[in-house]
């Protein structure tokens, strides 16, 4: 991939409990940023997130990863037991060049609006909706200054983990405010999301998802 950025531009972020890198580039136009994107192509295990010139490239490690597609399992074990459609778009650039802006989310889907977006390849955020809800794991560096892109974007619900902790968050106005209740799934608290993370150190990821499946059961009995 190329590099736009002089030594001053960028910096690099790291701490000793590494879940993701970052580099943080500033003064990145548009067009550069785009170019980067199709220069990166679609194969690519970074991230990036544009806002006001700063670009900013995340690439995850093995506990962001690992995290991020364990609760992925869960999301899509929720859908099916309690009869919920779901579109996933994984880490989907969404975009809109008319707001110059763009977000790489570690997950993202569509819940309530799937019907709306089930027969479109191609999906327009100028015209479309975007994604019910987007996932971020930060486990190394809060994901907060990220936040106001997706609400610029519009989306309504994100979650956010840690490595500790699951918190929800609805968007308001420009900003976004914690809630006891996700919007897309009411029924499922955030701690048992986070039980359920831990247990798979000790049981494994298979019985983990089992067992959440059978939990999931229970609430619609």
């Amino acid at each position: 991939m190329a590099t736009y950025a002089t030594p001053e531009m960028a910096s690099t972020e790291r701490s000793p409990l590494l879940g993701e890198e970052r580099v943080v580039l500033n003064d990145i136009s548009w067009q550069t940023f785009e170019r980067l994107l199709t220069e990166a192509g679609e194969g690519r295990n970074t991230r990036f997130h544009y806002w006001q010139g700063r670009l900013e490239i995340m690439s995850p490690l093995a506990p962001h990863e690992g995290s991020n597609r364990f609760l992925e399992s869960l999301i899509v074990v929720i859908a099916e037991e309690w009869n919920l459609n779901l579109r996933q778009l994984g880490s989907w650039t969404m975009r809109r060049s008319d707001l110059q802006m763009g977000a790489e989310p570690d997950s993202c889907y569509y819940i309530q609006h799937e019907p709306l977006i089930r027969h479109k390849e191609e999906i327009d955020l100028a015209v479309d909706p975007p994604p019910d809800l987007v996932l971020e794991i930060d486990i190394t560096h809060p994901s907060k200054r990220r936040l106001p892109i997706y609400a610029k974007l519009g989306v309504p619900e994100v979650w956010t983990y840690n490595g500790r902790t699951v918190q929800y968050f609805q968007r308001q106005d420009d900003t976004y405010l914690p809630i006891a209740q996700s919007l897309s799934f009411p029924s499922l608290p955030a701690s048992i999301l986070q039980e359920f993370l831990e247990k798979r150190y000790g049981i494994g990821e298979i019985e983990a998802i089992r067992q959440f499946r059978e939990w999931a059961r229970q609430q619609i009995r």
